[in-house]
């Protein structure tokens, strides 16, 4: 049966309608008016008279969004989607959806939104936003696109599409999406500050310059677009520029990581190194993962030789980026400086692997093969620098360098003056230079390239020590000694822990002064020839301290008050000195040499009973040999002989005992003399200088290679012959001469051919041939 409502109800029931349609429209008026609250307690009073009218809860759960209500959202719109399916509702429950990334729910979502209205732009849009955040790119730009094809002037789509576009590397396209945003909002920063970043990465600066300030214009407490201003400013030099726009970004963004790295990367590079380092600190402390501030923290801790802190920076990189070449690179240096040449190696060649093309790296490897003498592979290394930078100054010089140590002197010299057409200021490369040309004795042209590069660094250790050799070669003593002095800085010699200063040449009436060892053995017996010289400027008290092998013969100098072998043994003097310090302060020249008449050390006659038995007998000519000095010797190469056998020529003269007096290097094959070549051997029984000197003082004649029985031969006044290199001669024998002002009993033999002593001791034989008649 149909059931038949009166006229009354049907008038009650649209005056309910009326009234709820009302309310709904009050509440949409307090909605679009941004009155949250009024439209939320309108849009409830709605749905408590129809709890089904969709448009209130889809309404109410757009204002419970907008209030970040989400749970009360979800409810509102899903309830509203009950009651009917509608494109809007479904728009947005996927962006509440997409802010909750539940990304999967909110796609199905704008896709059945767009099934029902096909031509809603805004899903299209977030839709597109979506896919670009998940990287369906293809899919992204073509939703965007969408978009655009029914709301062309949706600057947010031409903005989002402009930003998938110069990700993917379009960036014609991308500009051009870009400047249609900014017609349809000419206010919108975003695509300003987006837009100056793509011109900037294609070098259109002034261009860029202007988008960022126009974006600022906009907004000026838009924290990202000071800091790209920041970053175009910095890579065009202006710094000052730059440091204000960066520290406004941070006033906007205190917690802007990357704000501070940048920052302290243009404070490093202007030498504000701690505010730097606070600047890469607040950086890191924001941004723990952010490997790059990891680097440069431990580069400007390198720097500062804060190497312990350095490597810790530089590991925590490598950790959070393990493919970071440049840091491989950096380690390798720090662990290079620090000797531990094992690891620098792994950490280069890993650099290396990581970027084959690391020109730098190749040229420090080639720096540290160098110092372990595997020097094809540190050419090869500097090679290759060079094959990928021609213009690599730092590898000319270093290939100069090792050129010049394998004896290939002409590739050596091309090599330097190469890294010198390069960069006429490098400072090394007119040193080692000059080292080259000093090693081939062309002084003239050495000495000008070593006061090039003081000119350049006054104060450079190594070339004024250079300088001061070449000085000292030619007797040029008065400018020699006191750049002489720079081989403490050189060597890492410190001055000693004493209460009392260092003599600096004051007057020595009535004090006392301590001697300080230096250098090797013969050294110092060269130089405690100064101890007559102290005494007569009124020295009271002079001390020597001294290795233990040099105390018994010291003791035997005359001038010397005490002579000790332990720091810990020296009371208070008044002054102390470096042994090579003397000539300085006493203001040695050529003419004014302290040469004693006679021996100024001399052999202890307790000593000279112990070993007069050991020796032959008159009427046989006695001749001590040393042909070998400590390996440890940077010129050891040259100056020793290749073996006993080299001597054999001496065994052709009549009436002569030979006498080994090689101590270490040398002793077995003394021990065990080649066929003919009938020797007595000393040098194992003999336990200091003092044996050594009551043993020479019994001999007719030393003949030696360089080495400290020279300089003992010498100061006992005894007859010596030395053998002295081709390359590498100690400045004290000079250039041409063939006797010494330093010691008047020596004579002088010199090498000819580097690579052979055999004219050498032929020319030696010749002379002891005529030596031995001259005394028989």
């Amino acid at each position: 049966m149909r059931k038949y409502t009166s006229s009354g109800e049907h008038a009650t029931r649209s005056r309910r309608a009326a009234a709820t349609s009302a309310l709904f429209q009050a509440a949409f008026s307090a909605h679009q008016a941004g009155r949250l609250a009024d439209a939320q307690k309108a849009y409830s009073q709605v749905l408590l008279r129809d709890e089904r009218h969709a448009d209130a809860s889809h309404l109410l759960g757009v204002v419970y969004l907008q209030a970040g209500k989400l749970p009360e959202a979800e409810k509102q719109i899903r309830k509203a989607l009950a009651v009917r399916e509608d494109a809007f509702a479904l728009g947005n429950l996927a962006n509440l959806l997409q802010g909750r990334r539940q990304l999967v729910e909110a796609e199905a979502s704008y896709r059945r939104a767009l099934e029902l209205k096909p031509d809603f732009a805004d899903a299209h849009y977030n839709l597109g936003v979506l896919l670009s955040g998940t990287a369906r790119m293809a899919e992204a730009e073509a939703s965007l696109r969408r978009a655009l094809e029914f709301k062309p002037d949706f600057a947010n789509a031409h903005y989002n599409l402009g930003t998938l576009l110069r990700s993917s590397g379009r960036l014609p396209e991308a500009e051009a999406a870009y400047r249609q945003a900014l017609k349809f909002n000419p206010d919108f920063a975003d695509a300003h500050n987006d837009l100056g970043v793509l011109l900037r990465s294609c070098e259109r600066l002034p261009e860029a310059e202007t988008a960022f300030r126009h974006a600022l214009a906009v907004r000026p407490d838009f924290a990202d677009a000071h800091y790209n201003l920041g970053l175009l400013l910095q890579n065009g030099k202006r710094l000052s520029e730059a440091e204000a726009a960066y520290r406004r970004s941070l006033e906007f963004k205190p917690d802007f990581a990357d704000a501070h790295y940048h920052l302290g990367l243009l404070l490093q590079g202007v030498g504000r190194q701690t505010e730097a380092e606070l600047a890469y600190r607040r950086a890191r402390e924001l941004k723990p993962d952010f490997a790059e501030v990891h680097h440069n923290l431990g580069l400007l801790l390198h720097n500062g030789q804060r190497l312990a802190e350095a490597e810790v920076a530089y590991l925590r990189a490598l950790e959070l980026k393990p493919d970071f070449a440049e840091v491989h690179h950096n380690l390798g240096l720090l662990l290079h400086n620090s000797q531990r040449l094992v690891e620098a190696e792994a950490a280069y060649r890993r650099a290396l692997a990581l970027n084959p093309g690391h020109a730098e790296a190749h040229n420090n490897l080639g720096a540290l093969l160098g110092k372990y003498k595997r020097l094809p592979e540190a050419e090869a290394a500097y090679r290759r620098a060079l094959a990928l930078n021609p213009g690599h100054v730092e590898a000319h010089n270093n290939l100069g360098a090792l050129l010049g140590k394998c004896k290939r002197l002409p590739e050596a010299e091309a090599a330097l003056r190469r890294a010198l057409e390069l960069n006429p200021h490098h400072v090394g490369a007119h040193n080692n230079l000059g080292v080259l040309l000093y090693g081939t004795h062309r002084m003239p042209e050495a000495e000008t390239a070593y006061r090039r590069a003081i000119d350049l660094s006054p104060g450079h250790a190594e070339a004024c020590f250079n300088l001061s050799i070449l000085l000292l070669f030619s007797q040029r003593y008065s400018e020699a000694w006191p750049l002489y002095e720079s081989r403490l800085q050189l060597q890492g010699i410190n001055d000693p822990d004493l209460s009392f200063p260092q003599w600096k040449g004051e007057s020595l009436a009535g004090k006392s002064l301590v001697i300080w060892p230096e250098q090797g053995f013969g050294d110092y017996i060269q130089f405690v020839r100064y101890a007559s010289l102290l005494k007569a400027r009124g020295v009271t008290r002079l001390t020597l301290l001294c290795p233990r092998p040099l105390q018994a013969l010291l003791e035997t100098v005359e001038s010397v008050d005490a002579v000790v072998t332990d720091p810990a043994q020296i009371c208070v003097h008044d002054y102390w000195s470096f042994s090579l310090s003397l000539p300085l302060h006493c203001a040695t020249t050529e003419n004014s040499i302290p040469v004693a008449p006679g021996p100024y050390v001399h052999a202890l006659p307790d000593r000279i009973a112990r070993w007069r038995d050991r020796l032959p007998v008159a009427p046989t000519r006695k001749v001590g040999l040393v042909w070998k000095g400590q390996p440890q010797h940077k010129n050891d190469a040259n100056r020793s002989l290749p073996g006993l056998a080299s001597l054999a020529p001496l065994w052709s003269v009549p009436g002569v005992a030979f006498i080994s007096l090689q101590k270490g290097q040398g002793e077995e094959e003394a021990a065990q003399p080649p066929a003919g070549q009938a020797l007595v051997a000393l040098g194992a029984q003999m336990t200091d200088f003092a044996d050594s000197a009551a043993i020479v003082s019994q001999l007719d004649l030393v003949i030696c290679v360089d080495t400290a029985m020279a300089h003992l031969a010498g100061a006992m006044n005894k007859p010596c012959w030395v053998l002295l290199p081709a390359t590498g001669t100690d400045w004290r024998w000079q250039l041409d001469r063939l006797d010494s002002p330093w010691y008047p009993s020596l004579r002088l033999f010199r090498q000819s051919d580097a690579q052979d002593w055999s004219a050498t001791i032929g020319e030696v034989a010749t002379a002891l041939h005529a030596w031995t008649n001259a005394h028989s």
